[in-house]
């Protein structure tokens, strides 16, 4: 789960990051207002949207006067910013966090991700900041510094000095980015976090740090103990179709293709999406819908599924061990009932009571395609594509 900005530096700025003052404007007119509470001087407004490339697409500016403010809040409000991460639809901008500016003499990378090949906490850093870390990689490799934590001891004050030392800082800005680091790395650990970044950290013209800009992402498996996360969450800024899954408990990615799939276990959807894939289709979705799946939850993630206009033909594929075939089966028959589905189902059941599921199919009248092995379902599906759609 990713947050905002402002989110991101209020949660930072409790751990002892420091950070710009700043306030929230959800109107030109709170704009305005907040720059006055800032002095009324020179500031900065940034769009609130989760994506990086913001100030590229136009979503950051820096304004001079109260009135500018006002006038570039009032554009910049209501607007789809459209960043290279985005994609072509971009995201709507419906917040913006007013901030006062600072006298930036270098900007530093620095960020905290977890690194899946060493199972540890790995720190990046650049003296090079104000650039994406994927530009910072192939433009000037040899600039990132990789540290790795041990999970045992922590983040300890030497390995914090050593890369202070690496990024060429010196006197008080040792101190300042080893508590920096520390409380980066405090955030990242007690909030279940996947991802803490800060681009940049300014060197200030004093000679101080300050997070000019960051980003966290969220463990969604962990959330379920962290509340004061999950409450941060903002759904305008999710795919539709996710945060409905969200909403109903359903894990789910929305795609580009036509092939909606509705599948129990992740390695088995994976695997369902390269067999369309192999078979010349398209998978719209990953979507699990986990063990002891009753037909009320089938029922939802048709609906889920049925979301995305994209959706050409419905593929269920259900290995049942903790799900049984029968509950799947009742929940498609159910879901043509009350959903009204018109579309094409492929329907492949194996595991548990896998007879009395297909006996259902079977008997249900309805025009459902029965497939015994997941190759079969995957051709099955391709096939039973409407042609406008597999044109596409």
């Amino acid at each position: 789960m990713d947050i905002h900005e402002h989110q991101a530096k209020d949660i930072l700025a409790q751990f002892g990051v420091p950070v710009p003052k700043g306030h929230l404007a959800y109107s030109p007119e709170q704009a305005a207002y907040a720059c006055r509470q800032l002095g009324g001087g020179i500031c900065v407004v940034k769009a609130q949207i989760h994506s990086g490339g913001r100030g590229e697409a136009g979503g950051v500016k820096l304004c001079k006067t109260e009135d500018e403010v006002r006038a570039y809040a009032a554009d910049l409000l209501g607007k789809t910013l459209v960043t290279r991460q985005t994609g072509a639809g971009g995201k709507t901008v419906h917040r913006l966090w007013i901030e006062e500016a600072t006298d930036i003499a270098q900007e530093i990378y620095l960020g905290f991700v977890l690194d899946r090949k060493s199972e540890r906490i790995m720190i990046v850093a650049s003296g090079h900041g104000g650039m994406e870390i994927e530009e910072l990689a192939e433009t000037d490799p040899d600039s990132l510094v990789r540290m790795v934590i041990d999970p045992a001891a922590g983040l300890v004050d030497y390995q914090a000095r050593e890369l202070a030392f690496r990024l060429g800082l010196s006197g008080k800005q040792i101190a300042q980015f080893v508590t920096t680091l520390r409380a980066c790395y405090r955030a990242y650990r007690d909030l279940d976090a996947m991802m803490v970044e800060i681009n940049p950290l300014a060197i200030t013209g004093a000679g101080d740090l300050v997070a000019l800009d960051a980003k966290m992402s969220f463990d969604t498996n962990a959330l379920y103990r962290r509340p004061q996360v999950e409450a941060l969450r903002d759904p305008g800024q999710e795919d539709p179709r996710e945060a409905m899954a969200h909403d109903h408990g359903l894990a789910y990615v929305g795609l580009d293709g036509d092939i909606g799939c509705i599948i129990n276990g992740a390695g088995l959807a994976m695997a369902t999406m390269d067999m369309i894939k192999l078979a010349g289709g398209e998978p719209a979705n990953f979507l699990d819908i986990g063990g002891g799946a009753s037909p009320e939850r089938v029922v939802t993630a048709f609906r889920t599924v049925l979301t995305d206009p994209k959706v050409g033909v419905i593929l269920v594929n259900i290995f049942a061990g903790i799900n049984r075939c029968d509950w799947i089966a009742r929940g498609v028959v159910q879901a043509y009932e009350e959903v009204g589905l018109t579309l094409p189902v492929v329907v492949r059941l194996s595991g548990t009571n896998v007879e009395e599921g297909r006996e259902i199919i079977r008997t249900s009248g309805l025009p459902l395609i029965s497939a015994d092995t997941l190759a079969e379902a995957a051709k099955a599906a391709v096939r039973a594509r409407p042609q406008p759609i597999a044109a596409e």
